[in-house]
């Protein structure tokens, strides 16, 4: 069976001028919960674009689209992800770029959300992947403004904060 890839944006693009941060899912029931990085990025008025990409499902996409994400303007990536949550640490094997992990909780985990928690901040050396707490992609939003912020990539002007 062949798995169509997803590599349509599935939310508008939205911010101030071009995307700064990307926003990966493994799925699309993951939507809800990583729209709170999606809105946070937004009220700060941060480009930003949201993606479906599937770290087991679409293994060659989710590597180019981390591979490219520098040379298309991308400051910082946020990859939530479920269950063995791999997707924070396949896009952090393919990118220099900051790479933020949501661990999301899901009805089918055996552990209410720790396996993905343990997933996402059991990272082989020289391979970071910053994590927030379960379920809070608000709290990458923010992050991920800061680190914007720290480097003036945002056009040397500060965020506003929540």
């Amino acid at each position: 069976m062949t798995v169509e890839p997803q590599l349509a944006i599935v939310a508008e693009q939205t911010g101030d001028g071009p995307p700064l941060v990307g926003i990966l899912m493994g799925s699309q029931s993951d939507m809800d919960t990583m729209a709170g990085a999606a809105k946070e990025l937004a009220d700060r008025g941060i480009g930003h674009e949201v993606q479906v990409l599937s770290a087991h499902r679409q293994p060659d996409e989710v590597a180019e689209y981390s591979r490219s994400a520098r040379a298309r303007g991308l400051r910082v990536l946020i990859a939530g992800a479920g269950l063995s949550a791999a997707l924070p640490g396949v896009v952090a094997a393919h990118t220099d770029l900051p790479v933020i992990g949501v661990p999301l909780s899901s009805r089918l985990s055996a552990a209410s959300g720790l396996d993905a928690i343990l997933s996402v901040i059991q990272m082989p050396p020289g391979v970071p992947v910053a994590a927030v707490g379960l379920d809070n992609a608000r709290n990458a939003g923010i992050l991920a403004a800061r680190i914007i912020d720290s480097g003036g990539a945002h056009g040397g002007r500060p965020t506003a904060v929540a």
